[in-house]
């Protein structure tokens, strides 16, 4: 569980992130979370960009991928869904303790 300081340097470092998946009108397929999964475990932190044409709610969205990729969600914006799973063997981000 991350803390609100944590969440707030995750947001720092997405920042110049740019949206590496988009949801559309055909919602969460499997792929889809196998393919998030994998860029979790390569990236750890990952920017997810939910289209106008995809008629599910944005923070049900959210709640489903991440209990699907055992991630955490950092933050939501509008359409914008900000992921974490942290890389137990090779962590590529230096999350502050407190």
């Amino acid at each position: 569980m991350l803390n609100n300081k944590q969440k707030k340097y995750l947001r720092g470092l997405a920042n110049s992130l740019r949206p590496l998946f988009q949801i559309g009108k055909e919602g969460l397929s499997f792929n889809f979370v196998t393919t998030l999964s994998d860029s979790l475990t390569a990236h750890e932190l990952v920017k997810i960009s939910v289209l106008k044409s995809c008629s599910d709610d944005v923070y049900q969205l959210a709640f489903d991928l991440s209990s699907e990729t055992n991630s955490e969600i950092v933050q939501i914006i509008g359409r914008t869904i900000l992921l974490y799973r942290k890389n137990r063997n090779n962590p590529k981000i230096e999350v502050p303790n407190s």
